[in-house]
């Protein structure tokens, strides 16, 4: 057993953990785990009533060689999920990627054009040699396809196919510290998540002003795997937010004709008829008042609301509509102009760009991007100056009431029950479960 003993030992000091990764040849460890199963055995022998004859029999156990890869060189793997403003060079460099690879990477056209599915939240695995040479990369691109970067005899190369994903249905909840994004950081929520749940509540709460610390959010929503590995979250499935001692409610239905949308769980449409912020996350910088202009150095009314934002934050409309006008227009700098029904218009200045394809006359869809944050026109620093007129009379978009979209038609209502009640009972559960922990 010496022999064996001393194998052992020497299998154990070959096993590291070296950035993350852990490294033990599969061979290896099948057979470790077989040694260690007869040791076990010999440890576990019940005695018997009358004392057996035994003898001793030693035999000397020849553990198999591990295979060679690549030439003998150790592969680790790697596993990363990109950060919200992070650059791929941050992200390769923490996938332990070597300096003259990351650089073919990001030099390489065909590569350089697959990153462009990389978003925050997005998880990218990856095969390195011990050195940090690449082998392969790959991760869930658009339409759920498996991209692949793999090396080849001739640099890098992309391929393309359909993942097999797994469809699974996750719960989680938070609680509000300092902002939406770092409560859903802190519950492990990716920022898609994030993004859905003030979107699917932006007629209701102005995440803007309306947010405080305690409020409470509870999420039911759908995750993806490949491999028994999650790799993406899909649509929010139900939802609550509770702020200031009100609580709202959204579950998502989608009807025999493939329609979707947010519902109260006993059939009314969370989708108003206006967003009340055309931005997801910014700060009211001047509101609807009489102020000091900073430029202009004189007492004016203030006939919109200023949004204080990073030049490049999307825009987005906060209601269907049609561009009555997009251009340059005096001290509004870059503006657009949406026209709504029943004699509403919105204004959007100081923008840095338009959205690519938008053109005037052309029907835009509540919540989506026409443009981006900028400085152009009479503005001290980047932020959206937005303006909500009826009729051509300016009026205060924090305060006026906007009516809902249209309910759960009576024909459809018995469908809607059937899939709103379980999701109604799972985010009871959960809110239960966390009020039994608190107590």
């Amino acid at each position: 057993m010496k022999n064996a003993n001393e194998g052992r030992k020497r299998i154990l000091a070959q096993s590291t953990r070296e950035g993350g990764s852990f490294r033990l040849p599969w061979v290896v460890a099948g057979a470790l785990a077989l040694l260690f199963g007869v040791v076990a055995a010999f440890g576990t022998v019940q005695s018997n009533p009358e004392p057996p004859i035994t003898r001793t029999v030693i035999e000397h156990l020849a553990l198999p060689q591990a295979p060679a890869t690549d030439n003998g060189a150790e592969v680790f793997f790697r596993e990363e999920r990109i950060e919200r403003g992070e650059t791929v060079s941050a992200l390769l460099d923490r996938l332990d990627v070597d300096d003259e690879d990351a650089s073919l990477l990001l030099r390489s056209p065909e590569v350089k054009l697959t990153f462009r599915w990389l978003r925050p939240g997005t998880t990218v695995q990856a095969k390195t040699g011990e050195d940090g040479t690449l082998r392969s990369m790959w991760f869930i691109g658009g339409s759920d396809q498996l991209v692949s970067i793999d090396r080849g005899a001739d640099g890098f190369s992309v391929s393309e196919r359909p993942a097999q994903l797994e469809r699974r249905v996750a719960m989680k909840s938070g609680e509000i510290r300092s902002s939406l994004f770092s409560a859903t950081d802190a519950a492990g929520l990716p920022d898609g998540v994030a993004t859905q749940i003030a979107d699917i509540f932006a007629g209701d709460i102005d995440f803007h002003r309306d947010l405080r610390r305690g409020d409470k959010f509870t999420v039911v929503y759908e995750t993806f795997s490949l491999i028994g590995r999650p790799v993406k979250a899909g649509r929010v499935l139900a939802a609550e937010f509770i702020t200031q001692e009100r609580s709202y409610r959204a579950v998502w239905f989608q009807d025999a004709d493939g329609n979707g949308s947010y519902y109260t769980p006993d059939g009314k449409s969370l989708r108003k008829a206006f967003l009340r912020s055309p931005l997801e996350f910014s700060r009211i910088t001047s509101g609807f008042a009489m102020r000091y202009h900073p430029i202009l150095q004189e007492w004016r009314a203030h006939r919109g609301v200023d949004y204080g934002a990073p030049t490049g934050t999307r825009v987005k409309a906060t209601s269907d509509g049609t561009v009555e006008f997009m251009g340059r227009r005096g001290g509004y700098g870059n503006v657009i102009v949406l026209r709504h029904a029943g004699g509403i218009t919105t204004i959007y200045g100081h923008l840095s760009r338009f959205a690519s394809g938008l053109r005037r006359g052309a029907r835009v869809a509540q919540g989506e991007v026409i443009a981006y944050v900028g400085q152009t026109g009479l503005a001290t620093g980047p932020h959206l100056h937005y303006e909500f007129r009826v009729n051509d009379q300016f009026r205060n978009p924090l305060k006026i009431a906007f009516p809902a979209a249209r309910p759960v038609p009576p024909e459809r209502m018995a469908a809607f029950r059937a899939v709103a009640a379980p999701l109604a009972q799972q985010l009871d559960l959960l809110a239960n479960t966390n009020l039994a922990l608190l107590e």
